[in-house]
């Protein structure tokens, strides 16, 4: 995966198969157990897994901050990519995020397990460097050990 200055890139050697890994993704009662670093909890507000579709989550930490993420899924390849993005809600309309960027997720068989791939596409530079302050690479990588944690558990 090519990777542009712009771009944060996370991938990781899972133990879950794929299929399961893209269950737990698909499934939006799923999605809301591992989506964000627990203790925060997570509400999917929006989920229409089809190009075009809203995908909108809030998130809510135990202090009381939180985290509201309208989005729209660009492409849905089940079980190999989804990509979405803070830059569209549902029925492709503009936003204005907080934080813009696009997603790619990339799912590969790879021995027993999988090949993950999260490619994050920011604007600009300083968006990038926004997002990684904001802990990127210690979030996202805490959120992708629990979504393998409990896609293991869907065998």
């Amino acid at each position: 995966m090519a990777s542009h200055p712009h771009d944060l890139l996370i991938t990781r050697s899972l133990q879950a198969p794929r299929a399961a890994l893209w269950r737990a993704w698909a499934d939006p009662t799923l999605l809301a157990r591992w989506w964000c670093p627990q203790p925060w909890r997570t509400e999917v507000r929006a989920f229409e897994l089809w190009p075009g579709g809203a995908f909108h989550t809030f998130m809510s930490g135990p202090d009381g901050a939180s985290s509201d993420n309208p989005g729209s899924f660009l492409e849905v390849v089940p079980e190999t990519r989804l990509v979405f993005t803070s830059m569209l809600t549902g029925g492709w309309r503009p936003a204005t995020p907080w934080l813009g960027f696009t997603a790619v997720i990339s799912l590969a068989d790879e021995a027993a397990g999988c090949r993950y791939s999260a490619q994050v596409m920011h604007p600009d530079a300083a968006s990038r460097e926004r997002h990684e302050q904001l802990g990127f690479f210690e979030g996202w990588n805490l959120v992708i050990s629990q979504l393998d944690e409990l896609a293991l558990s869907l065998r």
